[in-house]
């Protein structure tokens, strides 16, 4: 308990906040809302675990007494957070550990550390994956459902396929598929991991390469500051092979951010509870929506046609959701007839990593 180390503010604060975010608000055990804190002579680690999740961030720091305490976690990521001075001494005082800057001094108390059940690591490693593709994995993640009441579409299947990771979400209306090259460790990966876990990842990773962990019971990530890891979701997911088939009826290829633009426009015409129209044309492809209450809107889109021509309606958040996942790209429409309904969207020209995006939509006709 003589833990004493002088670290950056904001790094700090940075690991703190990174903490807080990667567990859930509320724990029954109020031993498990707390951090460990540890000083080590590398520096120091912020720990964490519901039980479920075990977080582990690690930064640099000059460590003048090892030790480890368990401290209030949103407390503490709030103190640091408003501490504007570069610097900051942790040091234990009595029951307390004390945050000092040249001019101020912050007392959190210590919670009982050997009542906390440890954090665990995470399993053995199974691959590595580029950090610059983990948007993709996010946008897998987006697709997920929110509801808690169907667990296994709260999550993202992830598995191997040869040297590509596939990665798919969905909530039953909306599908993402990304494929992404990585450097495979194992033969076989297949786990079904947490959603909102991995969006979150998506936006911490640093470094250049985010190493992936597996066994039969968790999942985790990893790169030089952090390891993170969470028991797997337990359900089988759908399959998303009879959305992905190549065959279409009519496609479409098309500026993404001007389509995206036009659907922006169009939408608060729709009506709180509506849908925009894409009415296929020779050249183009028009945007509309109306309602009695909000009136209508249409605008025109220059685009290349093949095929049938549809009209599809969808609903407008998704339908930008799927836009905006492309960026500045050209993307190309897949339409298919009644009866095999689904819209698959994907990028017009091989991306340059290697990754490929499949965005699928559920739409009604018309």
């Amino acid at each position: 308990m003589d833990l004493d180390v002088t670290a950056a503010t904001r790094t700090l604060a940075q690991a703190a906040a990174d903490l807080v975010r990667l567990l859930p608000g509320r724990v029954l055990d109020p031993v498990l809302s707390g951090t460990v804190l540890e000083a080590t002579p590398d520096g120091v680690v912020l720990a964490g675990t519901d039980r479920e999740r075990s977080i582990r961030l690690s930064h640099g720091a000059r460590t003048h007494s090892e030790g480890q305490v368990l401290v209030p976690a949103r407390p503490l990521a709030e103190t640091l957070r408003n501490i504007d001075s570069p610097e900051m001494r942790l040091v234990v005082e009595g029951r307390k550990l004390a945050l000092r800057t040249p001019n101020a001094r912050f007392a959190l108390p210590l919670l009982d550390l050997p009542a906390h059940p440890g954090v665990r690591e995470a399993p053995h490693r199974v691959g590595a994956l580029d950090t610059a593709l983990l948007p993709l994995a996010a946008v897998a993640a987006s697709t997920a459902s929110r509801d808690d009441a169907l667990p296994v579409f709260t999550g993202v299947h992830v598995r191997q396929r040869g040297q590509r990771l596939v990665l798919v979400g969905t909530d039953r209306f909306r599908m993402a598929v990304a494929s992404l090259p990585w450097r495979p460790e194992v033969d076989d990966l297949d786990v079904l991991v947490p959603a909102n876990l991995l969006a979150e990842l998506a936006k911490q990773a640093d470094g250049a390469e985010v190493a992936l962990h597996a066994d039969a019971d968790r999942v985790g990530m990893s790169w030089p500051s952090a390891e993170v890891s969470s028991t797997v979701l337990d359900a089988p997911f759908p399959s998303e092979a009879r959305h992905l088939a190549d065959a279409f009826d009519g496609t479409v290829h098309i500026a993404a951010p001007e389509l995206a633009g036009a659907v922006r426009r169009v939408a608060p015409f729709a009506g709180a509870q509506g849908t925009v129209l894409l009415e296929v044309g020779d050249a183009e492809v028009r945007v509309r929506a109306a309602d009695q209450q909000f009136g209508e809107a249409e605008e025109a889109v220059k685009a290349t046609t093949s095929g049938d021509r549809f009209t599809t309606a969808y609903q407008p958040r998704y339908l930008a959701d799927a836009l905006q996942a492309f960026g500045a790209q050209a993307v190309r429409i897949g339409l298919r007839s009644e009866t095999r309904r689904s819209t698959v969207i994907t990028g017009a020209e091989p991306d340059p990593s290697g990754a490929e995006l499949h965005y699928v939509l559920m739409p009604k006709r018309s």
